[in-house]
């Protein structure tokens, strides 16, 4: 409940603080999103917030700024009680957010996109020369000069960048919220963020620092919240706090408490030496992928791991011809293969189940039958008639094979569970005989049970052949199902283990520091 008391106690709480939000929670259908939550921003200092995917880091904002409004906790903004029920609100009240995605509007001139919502009139009309002097004063505090008539999609992201943060500070932010702010830059408008990030420091504007980036955060950012699962498991000023601790408190692995057996995998003790089904080398593509290399054998699990904005799922559309590379190449069989498009990998034999099973994986009002063969259905048609026969051998034997829990073919598969829904998915693949199996998160959001059947049933296809390259942000699952495991970070690929090199320690110390064992990872 939020009122009433809890805003008494948020008043004395805030003292010598420019925010304090403690004790959040929040709850979406019944489900936990924030579970006594904490964050606190000092006046005039860049402040990161991080953590996985899911750990909070988004509710926590979109409660700061009510888009969303808390179940519980207090919140306080320069010393007094904070509650506002909009974006607007918050704006108004002394906090800017800049998204990832740039919330601007591209067709209006840079002087419209600064200065919206807080027009200059004279006599009834837009004063149009005060709002292009108001424009340039506050882009030329960041060295920033352009024309500012022109529309704002003739410029770079980068200048948008400083279009967004000038229109923050046009109203009187107090604090400014950038997420992910340099995800679309290169290294010399990152350059130009950071100082201009250094200079609202420097006039007693505080930033709160959204990034997955770890140079970053100790390139520009005072102090650290790490989010997980909801929580705040830990707030600390950057100088206090290595970055392997930082990656291990994201992860929540204590490495020197880590043994015992914790998933189903059962892993050989020597990797494979079976021959190599695909190879990539050098793989570049947009602003997440830069330098990926692998290998990936017959019969093998191999595993990409490394942090969200790695560049794990990016490089896996590359293999499966969604996303196409700037530089590098891919070679199928010892043959060099280019897939533009998903069906040319199809056709070589590839399968990919998404991370996102609702949204890119099951089709939610077809049946399983329907879902299970929907990459089938041009082998099992003909003239576009599907042999109905043919089909149900298929669904029927999948079914059984997965031990997949339905009342028939024809049940909806939303009506099933998650784990389920996820075998569903994989028969969809397997029924294709694919030679290679791309496995995006595969245990995610199922419970324990559908987990530990999953992962056998992984196992087992890889020892009967198959080639899996599994991505899980799971550490245990990497560390105990994979044969080989390539680690990503920042896009490159900076470590390769195989076999009984592969340990939760030596992962999390190549994703945290970029450590690398070979000079060659594709070796």
């Amino acid at each position: 409940m939020v009122g009433g008391p809890a805003l008494a106690r948020g008043t004395s709480m805030a003292d010598g603080l420019l925010l304090s939000m403690r004790g959040i929670d929040k709850r979406f259908a019944g489900i936990p999103a924030l579970t006594d939550a904490s964050l606190e921003v000092e006046p005039g200092e860049v402040h990161a917030l991080i953590g996985q995917n899911g750990a909070g880091k988004s509710t926590m904002i979109k409660v700061l700024t009510g888009y969303h409004r808390r179940d519980d906790g207090d919140v306080a903004f320069d010393g007094k009680p904070f509650e506002v029920s909009s974006p607007q609100q918050a704006q108004a009240g002394g906090i800017s957010t800049i998204y990832q995605e740039i919330n601007l509007v591209p067709l209006r001139s840079v002087t419209e996109n600064i200065c919206l919502g807080r027009e200059t009139r004279r006599m009834g009309l837009l004063d149009w020369r005060a709002m292009h002097a108001e424009a340039e004063r506050l882009l030329g505090r960041f060295r920033v000069k352009v024309d500012v008539r022109r529309p704002l999609m003739d410029f770079s992201t980068a200048t948008q960048q400083m279009v967004a943060i000038a229109r923050a500070i046009g109203f009187s932010a107090r604090l400014v919220i950038m997420d992910e702010p340099t995800s679309s830059l290169d290294e010399q408008e990152v350059a130009v963020l950071f100082n201009v990030i250094r200079q609202l420091r420097a006039d007693g504007v505080s930033v709160i620092f959204v990034s997955h980036k770890l140079d970053e955060l100790y390139e520009v950012c005072d102090r650290v919240t790490i989010m997980r699962d909801g929580r705040t498991v830990r707030t600390a000023r950057m100088t206090e706090i290595s970055k392997l601790e930082l990656v291990s408190q994201m992860l929540g692995r204590d490495v020197a408490k880590t043994e015992g057996q914790t998933t189903s995998f059962s892993r050989p003790a020597q990797a494979s030496d079976g021959e190599v089904v695909l190879e990539g080398r050098s793989l570049a593509a947009g602003q997440s992928v830069h330098d990926v290399s692998f290998r990936l054998r017959r019969g093998e699990i191999a595993s990409f791991a490394g942090l969200l904005g790695a560049g794990r799922t990016e490089t896996a559309r590359l293999i499966f011809g969604a996303d196409h590379p700037r530089a590098g190449g891919l070679s199928l069989d010892g043959k060099g293969f280019t897939p533009a498009h998903p069906r040319d990998a199809i056709a070589a034999g590839f399968g990919f189940v998404s991370e996102d099973r609702k949204l890119e994986g099951i089709v939610p009002e077809m049946s399983v039958a329907e879902n299970m063969t929907l990459a089938l259905l041009p082998r099992i048609s003909r003239n576009g008639v599907v042999d109905e026969k043919r089909q149900r051998e298929v669904v029927n034997h999948f079914i059984k094979e997965l031990g997949i829990k339905c009342s028939g073919p024809g049940q909806r598969i939303r009506e099933l569970s998650g784990g389920n829904q996820q075998k569903v998915l994989l028969a969809r693949w397997l029924a294709m005989d694919p030679k290679l199996l791309i496995l995006d998160e595969p245990t995610r959001g199922i419970d324990v049970g559908a987990k530990g059947e999953i992962q056998r049933l992984i196992r087992s296809l890889a020892d009967s052949g198959l080639t899996v390259l599994m991505i899980s942000s799971e550490l245990e699952e990497v560390a105990e199902g994979a044969d080989r495991v390539f680690v990503l970070r920042e896009g490159r690929t900076v470590a390769e283990f195989a076999g009984d090199e592969i340990s939760e320690d030596r992962i999390l110390a190549a994703m945290a520091q970029g450590h690398i064992t070979h000079e060659d990872p594709t070796r």
